[in-house]
């Protein structure tokens, strides 16, 4: 059976027109009659105004005024409509399709996802910044060589310089080049007696230092990029509590806030020492990798996890249209089949 909405006011006799029509062609078009008044809420009383009585039934509409001749037309062809619909409902593919196939373990994963892509995100970003807190606690338990697979496989994306990383376990927690006049701190160079230069040599021996029993050792990770992850994983700790509900950081905010204050202290530093030497030699000092980093990573996160949940709303959306239509028990019953 059809339905029928008449969109109607109080005091209208065109209305009661067609309300008579359509109880007339009753019979020779069943429907179900809904009566809408268009002055108990605004946005009917905008849109339907000059234009009632409206009839509405399916994708067909007819406007005021309405004659008996329009009106029998439109209900044979909503009637027409809803019995192919109900053949194709009842077509024996279609329920093969709904029993066997239409909704896949693609289509089940990617639902769960789209509802839980912010829990897997937080994990991935905590298991990597864990890993690399991993490696200090291994060196500090004797466990040598699962500890140096670690850093070595964090050193593929990360410089590792000691003196621009976190050392657990040691007397202090960061030994900087003497440059960063960090006041109270004993520099890299005392700590290790290696050279604070900037040739591949020194680098390497940098990079290649994990710390001793004194020292402590050093996060897998240098200062920056530990900072960058931590601000990452805050706001999606955050973005996960509010329910996927703050909105992103503009992009202007976010070049302010997250990209130009790395970009600042990282190429000051970085044109200031050799082979660049263009200005006065400049390192950074620990606090402001660790702010800038964090600053980087935290509006990076809330400018692109909100962009992100956009997109997996529409997800959810589409499949739980499509839940509505299909079972969820689709492919073991369709190899049993088989």
């Amino acid at each position: 059976m059809i339905t029928v909405t008449l969109y109607t006011r109080r005091d209208c006799h065109l209305c009661d027109e067609t309300r008579d029509l359509l109880e007339q062609l009753r019979q020779e078009f069943p429907h179900q009659l809904l009566e809408i008044d268009i002055d108990r809420d605004p946005e009917l009383t905008k849109t339907y105004g000059l234009s009632i009585p409206v009839v509405t039934t399916g994708p067909f509409r007819l406007n005021a005024p309405i004659s008996a001749q329009e009106l029998r037309i439109t209900l044979a062809a909503a009637q027409d409509r809803e019995r192919h619909i109900q053949m194709v409902e009842d077509s024996p593919r279609l329920r093969e399709l709904r029993e066997h196939g239409v909704w896949t373990r693609a289509d089940a994963f990617s639902d769960w996802f789209s509802k839980h892509y912010m829990m897997v995100f937080n994990l991935v970003v905590a298991l990597y910044l864990g890993l690399a807190f991993l490696a200090p606690v291994m060196m500090k338990a004797g466990l040598e060589t699962p500890a140096n697979v670690i850093y070595k496989g964090f050193s593929l994306v990360c410089h590792q310089l000691a003196f621009r990383s976190f050392f657990l376990f040691g007397e202090q927690i960061v030994y900087p080049r003497a440059e960063a006049h960090m006041s109270g701190l004993v520099t890299y160079a005392q700590a290790t007696g290696l050279s604070e230069g900037s040739s591949a040599a020194d680098l390497l021996q940098a990079r290649a230092f994990v710390g001793n029993a004194v020292m402590g050792y050093k996060i897998a990770l240098c200062q920056r990029d530990v900072m960058i992850y931590f601000g990452i994983l805050l706001f999606g700790l955050l973005f996960s509590l509010s329910r996927y509900r703050l909105p992103a950081l503009p992009w202007y905010l976010w070049i302010v806030i997250g990209i130009m204050p790395i970009a600042l202290d990282g190429f000051s530093q970085l044109l200031s020492q050799p082979p660049l030497s263009f200005w006065a030699y400049r390192e950074s000092t620990p606090q402001l990798r660790a702010l800038t980093g964090f600053l980087f990573g935290f509006a990076t996160a809330w400018f692109g996890y909100p962009v992100v949940e956009e997109s997996m709303r529409e997800t959810r959306q589409i499949y739980a249209g499509r839940r509505a239509r299909v079972p969820t028990r689709l492919e073991p019953s369709l190899n049993r089949k088989r």
